[in-house]
């Protein structure tokens, strides 16, 4: 029998979800969800759902599913997951960032360990082509001893960083984090509704010695290559035989001991989301086929993106695993000096007005 799903949350993120359910035999979405009573109908009458609401709630409660997904805006995370987790839901799914406090995260995960409920975060780049090839480039050898993993993007923090660091984690065969520092600047984002400072930069070290470097925002360098600004994400890893970069909208390359080479790829949920939905069905299959987007592996890139923030608030640097928990946003808005944000290239200035 095909898994039962409800989907909430019917805007961008929420309609591919529910496209790629649909499009799978492995799944039968049975609702669809949104606050907006007009858009759910909109989506119900697409996939021919018979159960559209406005209550994810009460429609989790009813209908009883196996997978719940929900796609709405980050301030919702915990009820959301609440109403899963009440629902008898085996599997949930979410959009990153998992939480805006570490506080928040640390409920989410005692929640879900209490419960049994298994979780999958939405960092679905992992399955472009071009993410793949830079890990299979790491992964040969033919970089030699790594030293050091890096990611950038123009975008800001709470957006963009979840992704960044998984992908760093991911490159660097997702060694423990020890410790971290971070600056930032910049105080318009801090009212957006994926709250962040403006710029932040810094450092992460990991328990196989091995450096991460970050930055998030309106300081960013350019990526060039790529056009559309939301797509200016870089991530790679050096080591001492070379180094390896995937450009989120702008395909991959790498010198290696072997010589300098380059492929395409660009960010498409039409290829992403496929395999990223299927891995979902193999898990509630198999317990020994852990999903590769798991809350667990989430749940480590959320707690150094966190401790960056108290790092960039409170000065310092911040040991990992944190022990307890905060709220990183609410010790930005108090602590970040009031002092216009510095860019790095025009485009920047016209996204951090």
């Amino acid at each position: 029998m095909p898994y039962r799903v409800l989907v909430v949350g019917m805007g961008k993120r929420g309609m591919h979800h529910a496209a790629a359910f649909h499009a799978n035999p492995r799944f039968q979405l049975v609702g669809v969800c949104d606050i907006d009573p007009v858009r759910a109908e909109a989506a119900a009458a697409r996939f021919g759902v018979k159960e559209a609401g406005t209550d994810a709630a009460e429609m989790a409660r009813r209908l009883r599913p196996d997978v719940f997904c929900f796609c709405t805006l980050p301030d919702l995370r915990l009820p959301m997951i609440r109403a899963g987790i009440a629902g008898g839901a085996r599997l949930i799914a979410f959009e990153k960032p998992i939480a805006l406090t570490s506080a928040e995260a640390m409920e989410i995960r005692r929640e879900l360990e209490t419960s049994g409920v298994k979780a999958v975060v939405s960092h679905q780049h992992r399955y472009g082509a071009h993410y793949r090839k830079v890990r299979e480039i790491i992964a040969s050898g033919a970089l030699g001893r790594i030293h050091t993993v890096y990611g950038t993007a123009t975008g800001w923090l709470l957006h963009m960083a979840s992704h960044l660091i998984d992908y760093m984690r991911w490159y660097n065969d997702e060694a423990e984090a020890l410790w971290v520092m971070a600056q930032a600047a910049g105080r318009g984002k801090l009212a957006d509704n994926h709250p962040s400072p403006d710029y932040l930069a810094g450092v992460i070290h990991f328990a196989n010695g091995v450096r991460g470097w970050i930055e998030c925002g309106a300081g960013a360098p350019d990526v060039p290559e790529v056009d559309y600004w939301w797509r200016k994400a870089r991530i790679g890893a050096q080591g001492t035989d070379g180094f390896a970069e995937v450009l989120t909208g702008g395909g991959w390359r790498a010198v290696t001991r072997n010589g300098a080479e380059s492929g395409p790829g660009s960010m498409n949920y039409d290829l992403d989301m496929p395999p990223y939905i299927n891995d979902m069905a193999d898990w509630l299959d198999d317990e020994s086929k852990p999903h590769p987007c798991r809350f667990e592996s989430a749940y480590k890139g959320h707690e150094i993106l966190m401790a960056l923030c108290r790092s960039a608030a409170l000065g310092g640097q911040v040991a990992l695993p944190l022990s307890e928990g905060a709220d990183e946003i609410a010790l930005l808005r108090e602590r970040l000096p009031d002092r216009p944000v510095l860019f790095s290239m025009p485009a920047n200035a016209e996204q951090y007005r």
